[in-house]
């Protein structure tokens, strides 16, 4: 386990230095090849699960150091290592023993005997150090200040229970491929493959617990995708029926295009910017057994890559800060800062603006985001709505929705149990 342990350190040290966790987390098991499939997920799981309290972690070995580490990598596997002794499992002395044979693999004199009295200074002053932190909500939410002050400011009765929610274990949810089935016969097919889950509407179904896809069935013959709850509403609220010409204007990885084309018999342009991303839309419609015209492209400048013929539905998955989804991108939190909200926001704009040009007469556009902050949100749209006479937003089609799925604020969608955080606004062309 210590591998595990210091895998995790290496990958902590770089996200601390803005760097994204899963590209990280990549390159170490690259660097590590004989690593054992159990080694590897508990590397990914340490990883995460000391970025998800990360804040708490920072505020306990703080009182533990009376001054700044040399090297970062000793500090990232003490906070790996108090993240086991205060949230998981394991025996104590199982894990100061792994983290003093970890330390020793990147050789400095001083950090085994430095790892080991940190460690078990922990466990005997750990009651009073979880007291002298109890003030400091950095250390109780684990996310920065600013934004747990934003939240505070934009969800007056529900920013406690959105921090909290960002720091559970996000759900495995299905979308049932209503071409191939539907979710009571998909669930009797996981039923007789041992397999745990429950309903969620008449497309989507959660797993009791996660599992690797290829143990799900009919998987890779297109049965099923993998999909969050929240996010099946983006096809569904486009209101696309056969022969409409529709755009997907950010497609990668290609989840909402694969929806659409579940949906209805359409003539579908999946454009996104990134190719590598692209490719990765073609393989998930190619084992959907679905077909697109795939471009890659700009969303802010489709004079590079449109016809010059109207579509009837656009949909504009636009980049956001990704606030609403951080319980499955743990490392957002500390990459993001609050200066790029604002950057965001100008490049969402500036890509709604130039596909409102492409939108046909009657045609609907679909705003949607993962993220929970107003600026990106309903503040966008209103910003549009004042500037374009001849745009208008529709109510959201509640009655396809489940009671309590969006809450009182037009088209927020506030992460839970079932699902991670959203919006959407349908926008009409008069």
């Amino acid at each position: 386990m210590h591998i595990a342990q210091q895998i995790a350190a290496q990958a902590v040290s770089q996200v601390a230095a803005g760097r994204n966790l899963s590209v990280t987390l990549e390159a170490a098991f690259r660097q590590h090849a004989k690593i054992t499939p159990q080694q590897r997920a508990a590397a990914q799981d340490l990883s995460y699960s000391t970025l998800r309290f990360y804040g708490e972690l920072q505020a306990l070995l703080a009182q533990l150091l009376n001054k700044p580490l040399p090297d970062v990598r000793v500090h990232h596997l003490l906070l790996v290592a108090i993240y086991q002794l205060r949230h998981d499992q394991a025996a104590a002395h199982t894990v100061v023993d792994q983290a003093v044979t970890a330390a020793v693999a990147f050789k400095k004199p001083w950090a085994k005997s430095l790892v080991n009295g940190v460690l078990r200074n922990f466990l005997r002053q750990r009651d009073t150090l979880l007291r002298n932190v109890a003030a400091n909500e950095v250390a109780v939410y684990s996310y920065p200040q600013w934004w747990i002050n934003k939240l505070r400011q934009q969800y007056s009765q529900h920013w406690q229970a959105i921090l909290l929610s960002g720091n559970q274990h996000p759900p495995m949810t299905l979308r049932v491929n209503c071409r191939h089935s539907h979710t009571e016969q998909y669930l009797q097919q996981m039923t007789q493959a041992g397999l745990d889950g429950r309903i969620l509407d008449k497309q989507a179904l959660m797993l009791a617990k996660p599992l690797p896809v290829d143990k799900l069935p009919g998987f890779q013959r297109g049965q099923v995708s993998v999909q969050d709850y929240g996010a099946q509403l983006a096809a569904r609220l486009l209101d696309v029926h056969d022969n409409l010409r529709v755009l997907d204007a950010c497609c990668a990885p290609g989840g909402k295009t694969g929806h659409v084309l579940e949906l209805a018999d359409v003539e579908m342009l999946a454009v996104d910017s990134d190719e590598q991303r692209l490719q990765r839309t073609h393989s998930n419609l190619e084992r959907l057994q679905l077909s697109a015209r795939l471009q890659v492209g700009d969303a802010a400048q489709p004079q590079a890559w449109w016809d010059g013929v109207p579509f009837d539905r656009i949909l504009a998955d636009v980049p956001c800060t990704a606030s609403g989804i951080v319980r499955r991108h743990v490392d957002i939190k500390w990459l993001r800062r609050e200066a790029d909200v604002a950057s965001f926001v100008a490049q969402q704009a500036a890509i709604l603006h130039s596909l409102w040009q492409l939108l046909a007469k009657g045609g609907k556009l679909l705003y949607v985001t993962c993220s929970i902050f107003h600026e990106e949100n309903q503040g966008q749209i209103e910003t549009f709505l004042a500037r374009q006479a001849d745009a208008v937003q529709l109510p959201l089609p509640m009655q396809q929705l489940d009671s309590g799925l969006i809450n009182q604020q037009q088209g927020q969608l506030l992460p839970c149990a079932e699902h991670d955080g959203f919006y959407y606004a349908l926008l009409q062309k008069n």
